[in-house]
């Protein structure tokens, strides 16, 4: 049986969202893992102002590509980005593109956008033209059925018929949709999770017709291993939240300490996506396998764990310029969270604000906090609950490998180490969301303990002000004052002269 490099050689795939994360890490191992295979072509739209073909020529400058650059310099030639648009009705792809992709194309990966069940629903057309198509590859997410704390490797009935929704929302305007919404979702917590679900049983529909896999990763975070540790480029999901504790902006999350922190690393994702479009094509299953791509029921990792290690490893490679020292804090009382957004978020920020606004600078600060306070209150639903996700296709999956492949697509979450991938994930952080030099840590270190000084100074100066104020005008107060000193002293001679007994 082919290894998988020799299965992809002379292959010819069709990648949707490639210029996203996720799309950009499977471009890269495709291009470095298996050097023979013969064409990638990406959807890609315009956007910005930019266009398709600058767009694709920026992704193949970034640095996640500097292996396969060394290896390879002219590796972009296999890259044959094809226009498209698939939030639109129907394909604007040229009959000319149509013609070559229904030709030659061997394997489709699919990454759909947040409009899920369209976008899915064409490709599955363009799919079912390719004359010979051996693999239909669908991203799905972990959260598709997160009404339910169990989650098999199976396609539950959705809650309403796609085709009818489609149908259905087709003639409605946007105030309508904003009204039925939160009836369609349920008990999910928003659309995105709802129309993965959709998505999931759309393509389940083709199975006839197709030979089709869906890998369901849980919360993609940087990379372990591949193409290098710590990879990562957007603010998205935790990544966001943890640069906003490494700059001292975020004091306080609303989170449980012990509930299971699901997150998985791209490169374990895209490793096992090669390998279910490789399982899928030479063993043509003859029913949609669905992997639950998780750590959480393997090699699980807690909340409060993740807290302590990010605020750890921030203090040991600080980011520049940090507002405040790292040291946030996890709860899960809705109560105590509001005390401390009010005292550590808001106050400081009204107060930055204010001091900007003297000197002649444009307020920011306010704003940067609504922004991570939305960002954090995605997150909550995941952060203060527990899922079970059954994983046996992909303990399958990994066992129909060679030692050789189960090394080369490594997804075998058992090896990661957390408090080492936590590290390099600030790390990455640092370097390739931030664009900070390492070299420049000891000024850093220094910034820090100048903010501790100020920090110091200014309890010093609040205890003095508490002083003057309440305690030395009042009796009373200072009566209290002097009783809690005294017992302070008692308690500190007590435990000195019961560690001289001890000793």
């Amino acid at each position: 049986m082919a290894s998988i490099p020799e299965y992809y050689a002379g292959k010819s795939v069709l990648i949707t969202g490639a210029t996203g994360f996720m799309g950009k890490v499977l471009v890269e191992k495709l291009l470095r893992s298996c050097p023979e295979v013969k064409a990638l072509y990406i959807l890609v739209r315009p956007k910005a102002g930019q266009s398709m073909k600058q767009r694709v020529s920026d992704m193949m400058k970034c640095k996640l590509f500097d292996r396969v650059r060394e290896d390879n310099p002219d590796f972009h030639q296999k890259i044959i980005p094809i226009s498209s648009e698939l939030t639109q009705p129907g394909l604007s792809i040229s009959s000319e593109d149509v013609a070559k992709l229904t030709a030659c194309i061997n394997i489709v990966f699919h990454s759909p956008n947040n409009l899920n069940v369209i976008a899915t629903q064409q490709l599955l057309s363009l799919a079912q033209q390719m004359h010979h198509l051996e693999a239909f590859i669908h991203i799905s997410t972990a959260y598709a059925n997160c009404n339910r704390k169990h989650i098999d490797e199976v396609i539950y009935l959705p809650p309403v018929e796609p085709k009818k929704l489609i149908e259905s929302l087709e003639w409605m305007d946007d105030g309508i949709v904003r009204d039925i919404t939160p009836r369609l979702i349920g008990d999910r917590p928003n659309t995105y999770t709802y129309t993965k679900a959709l998505a999931e049983y759309v393509v389940q529909q083709e199975q006839d017709k197709l030979s089709i896999g869906i890998i369901r990763p849980s919360i993609v975070g940087a990379s372990w291993q591949e193409p290098f540790p710590g990879w990562i480029d957007n603010f998205n999901g935790p990544s966001g939240v943890f640069i906003a504790a490494g700059k001292g902006i975020l004091r306080t999350m609303r989170a449980s300490n012990d509930a299971v922190a699901d997150l998985i690393p791209v490169d374990v994702v895209i490793n096992l996506t090669l390998a279910a479009g490789w399982y899928t094509a030479v063993h043509r299953p003859k029913t949609a396998l669905v992997y639950n791509c998780t750590t959480g029921g393997i090699n699980p990792f807690h909340w409060g764990e993740i807290e302590h290690h990010v605020i750890s490893s921030f203090k040991r490679n600080p980011l520049e310029q940090a507002f405040r020292r790292p040291n946030a804090n996890i709860t899960s009382n809705y109560l105590i969270n509001q005390y401390w957004i009010l005292v550590s978020h808001k106050f400081p920020a009204f107060i930055y604000d204010l001091f900007l606004r003297l000197s002649g600078q444009k307020p920011q600060m306010m704003r940067i906090f609504n922004r991570l306070h939305k960002a954090i209150s995605l997150l909550e639903y995941f952060s203060s609950q527990d899922w079970e996700w059954n994983s046996d296709n992909m303990n399958m999956l990994m066992g129909q490998l060679t030692p050789k492949d189960r090394k080369m697509f490594n997804f075998d979450v058992r090896q990661l180490n957390w408090p080492e991938y936590i590290e390099n994930y600030c790390i990455g952080t640092k370097k390739y969301v931030l664009n900070e030099d390492m070299s420049d840590i000891p000024a850093a270190r220094q910034h820090l303990r100048k903010l501790r000084n100020i920090r110091y100074t200014f309890n010093t100066l609040l205890v003095v002000f508490i002083w003057r104020v309440f305690i030395a005008r009042s009796q009373m107060a200072r009566n209290i004052w002097y009783f809690v000193v005294s017992l302070c002293f008692k308690f500190l001679s007590y435990f000195r002269a019961s560690s001289t007994l001890t000793n």
